[in-house]
Formats: structure tokens, C-alpha cells, sequence
């Protein structure tokens, strides 16, 4: 074990109101740079189960992973605790950050474990303690200290399989709170000349700049793809109307679908969970309030309801277009109504793999002149406008109408995605194993 190599996990800065989490690690990097220290990975930006109702806005842990000079070590600690204490938000209620810190060069498979649970499911405070005890990591935790969960989870996480890449440029704290100014036009053009290596730039749908979030904080704009160089490439198109305080570079599970958990049977769902089910349309789907479409499906174990709300606009459409009978992959985070007695799938994708015949029944067609008959009653029969015929034993007819949906896989549109969620401009450029990480000289720059 290399007593020389730290991985710095910290959590949970961040409020409605202010902060960034991701800013402090920029913040750090720039310090422990002028301690001479060497990453040994880019900065890893970790996204945790989206659907946990005490999740902070992006739900993000971050993990710096270092090398660093003998007798360094608690320079470093001081730095990073010192650091997050000076830019948490104190104030906020449900703003409790935490650190850790772990030394070696082989993160335990405990670990690895733990940080798959909290991408795909619920981990304790308690299960957090009992690890850093059995493996001696290093705790800080301010308030209630709940972001240490997190931070674990960040160092548990070495995207060894799938991962993308995010630069994210920072704003000057004067202009935080402000409207952001960066000139739309040069993001569409970047989107179009780095596609498909960059990703959810624009809502093509509305025709709307996607990568300038709207809150407090002091992101300016973001921009994730495939490598480290198509990210600083894109990063160099767009043009700001406003200072760039700094930026760097992160490596992530952002946009792979890490969240997503394979369940056999709709019996296994629990909440705040994100599956991925396949089961049969079990009751067609009917539109309520504020445009949302609800439909039930069903397997043999049970049934459970499936929602398209309204901003995912694709995958609404393609709900109100299903009937009984169906064959479907659903994916989506799983919320309990009710007190937790009934369970919801939120959607964020559907595979439609079997489509049933839809069937309606309609009047017979008159046998002389072919035109539609009128009933004339219940158990009357009908009779023919034209011809003036009756036909007493006619019952109405069976008539399969054509399908405008297809079989395939249907995602909700780019502006209602989570971090995690996969966007159909990344299928086929998965990763599939470990990849060495080969540091650029301009990967950060205060």
C-alpha cells in the first residue's frame, strides 16, 4: 500500500440558496497544486441516487485523488477541512458537509460496494461509521456531518466502467445571483460541431441553451462529452459576455445510467429506488391534471402505475399512445404515494418492445352501398341512411387501427434529464473498462 497516495471525499456544501460543491473543489485543487502535490486522476465528480428526498440539488460528491511529499499529510487535512468550513452554507437547514479522507492506493471492494448502493439505493450514517472504522479513513463532519455518507461513497467510486467528462467554468462572485451571459448562438454552433461527442448542450424540442443552470450558484455554464480534449475543445467555442473566474475539468458517472437497477419482477421495487422493469400495459393510459399521463402495467407478481410527467414531453407522447397489451422496458426512480402503501415509476425512458393490436368496435358497413350504418337502438340493429335497408341481426364489427407508435427506445426530452440519465447521443460510446488516465498540462487553470 502507497501511504503517499490520499483520496480526499467531501459532500453536501451546497444549498438551495448558494454554494456549489463542485466550486470548492476547484478551490482545492488550486491550493493542494501549490503544495506540489500530483493527481493522479482528474477531479471525480460522483452523482448519488437522484430520487433520495434529502438530496441536495445535483445530488454530487466529489473525490480528489493525490500524491503527495512525506509529512504532507496533515497540511492536507487541515487545508481541505478549512476550506470546506469557509464555504459551506452554514445557515441551511439540511446543509451538512462532510469529509473524509482515505490513504493507500487500492480502494476496498467494501467500498466500491458501498458507493454502488448509494447510486442505486439508500446507505445510513450508520453503515458510513462502521466502514471508515474496519478500513482507519478519516472523518470531518460539520453539523449533523450526514455529507460524510457521500464523500465515502465519491472515494468508493473509481469509475472504473462507463464515465464521461464535464468542464465547468465558474463565475466572478459579483455576478453570482445575476442572469448568466454567454452568447447563446456560439452554444448552438458548439453542439453542432462537436456532436456527438458532447451532450446535452441544447433542447432541440424547444430550441433552448441547456447548459447554463438557473440557480444562485457560481456555475457559469457546463459542458459534458466523451474525453477530457472534446470538452476543453467545446469549452473554447463557447464565448462568455461575462468574466470566467476559473474552470475545471471533472471525471464522472454523469450520463450513463449508474443509477438504474435491473429489478425480475415488479414485486422487487422499492422506493427511492431507479429500475429498470419490463412487464405488459396493464390499463390504458389517461391524462390528468397539468398534462401528466398515468398508465398501469403488470407482470406476475403485481402491478404498480407508471408516470410521464408533463417537461418530459417525448416519453408523455409515447405514454398516450400505449394500450393494453403492450410489451414494455420502463425506466425510471420509483416515489411512494400514499404514506408508501403504492409505489410510482417516474419515467425517464421507455423501450417499447411488442406492440398489442389496437382494436376498436365500430358499425357494420352497409352490404349494398358500403356506407357506415346508424344503430337504431340497443339490441334494435341498424339501418343504412342511403339505402333505407334494415338489418335486424347485425352486432358491431372488430376493427384493428394502425399503430402510430413504433418499437424502440423513447427518452425523456434533454431540458427534464437527470445528471445520471443516459441520452440516446451517448448509446454506443459506453466505456467498458478501466481506462488510464492521462493528465493534459491545462486541465485547471485558476
Amino acid at each position: 500500500m502507497n501511504e503517499n497516495i490520499m483520496h480526499i471525499g467531501f459532500d453536501d456544501t451546497d444549498s438551495l440558496s448558494k454554494g456549489c460543491t463542485t466550486y470548492v473543489a476547484a478551490l482545492l485543487v488550486e491550493k493542494l497544486l501549490h503544495l506540489k502535490t500530483k493527481f493522479i486522476d482528474y477531479p471525480n465528480l460522483v452523482r448519488l441516487n437522484p430520487n433520495v428526498p434529502w438530496k441536495t440539488r445535483g445530488n454530487g460528491a466529489l473525490c480528489l485523488r493525490i500524491q503527495h511529499d512525506h509529512g504532507a499529510q496533515e497540511k492536507i487535512k487541515e487545508i481541505v477541512a478549512n476550506t470546506v468550513e469557509e464555504h459551506f452554507d452554514l445557515e441551511s437547514e439540511g446543509t451538512d458537509p462532510g469529509v473524509v479522507f482515505f490513504k493507500g492506493s487500492r480502494i476496498p471492494m467494501e467500498f466500491r460496494l458501498f458507493a454502488r448502493n448509494a447510486i442505486t439505493g439508500v446507505v445510513t450514517i450508520k453503515d458510513t461509521i462502521r466502514l471508515l472504522a474496519k478500513f482507519k479513513g478519516e472523518a470531518v463532519g460539520f453539523k449533523s456531518g450526514q455529507g460524510i455518507i457521500g464523500a465515502l461513497a465519491a472515494i468508493g467510486n473509481t469509475l472504473q466502467g462507463d464515465h464521461t467528462y464535464e468542464i465547468l467554468a465558474y463565475r466572478t462572485p459579483e455576478n453570482c445571483g445575476s442572469k448568466r451571459k454567454v452568447d447563446e448562438t456560439s452554444i448552438f454552433r458548439m453542439d453542432e460541431a462537436t456532436a456527438p461527442y458532447t451532450f446535452n448542450n441544447v433542447d432541440a424540442e424547444k430550441g433552448r441553451v441547456i447548459i447554463t443552470p438557473r440557480g444562485p450558484d457560481p456555475i457559469l455554464f457546463g459542458i459534458r462529452g466523451e474525453t477530457p480534449h472534446v470538452v476543453k475543445q467545446a469549452f473554447e467555442m463557447v464565448k462568455p459576455l461575462e468574466p470566467v473566474e476559473r474552470w475545471i475539468i471533472f471525471r464522472t458517472n454523469q450520463g450513463t445510467d449508474a443509477h438504474l437497477k435491473k429489478i425480475k419482477k415488479l414485486d422487487q421495487i422499492i422506493p427511492y429506488s431507479s429500475v429498470v422493469a419490463r412487464a405488459i400495459v396493464s390499463a390504458n393510459p389517461k391524462v390528468i391534471r397539468g398534462r401528466h399521463v398515468i398508465f398501469s402495467i403488470k407482470d406476475e407478481s403485481g402491478q404498480v402505475d407508471c408516470a410521464a410527467y408533463e417537461p418530459t414531453d417525448t416519453l408523455r407522447r409515447v405514454a398516450r399512445e400505449l394500450v393494453v397489451g403492450d410489451h414494455l422496458e420502463v425506466c425510471g426512480g420509483v416515489r411512494a404515494v400514499s404514506s408508501g402503501r403504492s409505489l410510482t415509476i417516474n419515467l425517464e425512458k421507455i423501450r417499447v418492445l411488442k406492440l398489442a393490436p389496437r382494436i376498436v368496435y365500430q358499425n357494420p358497413v352497409c352490404p349494398t352501398c358500403g356506407k357506415r350504418l346508424k344503430s337504431m337502438g340497443k339490441d334494435q340493429g341498424f339501418r343504412c341512411e342511403k339505402c333505407r335497408q334494415r338489418y335486424a341481426g347485425f352486432g358491431k364489427v372488430e376493427v384493428r387501427m394502425k399503430r402510430d407508435l413504433r418499437k424502440g427506445l423513447y427518452v425523456t426530452s434533454a431540458r427534464s434529464q437527470r445528471h445520471l440519465t443516459k441520452p440516446l447521443r451517448r448509446y454506443g460510446m459506453e466505456k467498458r473498462g478501466a481506462e488510464p488516465v492521462r493528465l493534459v498540462a491545462d486541465w485547471h487553470f485558476p
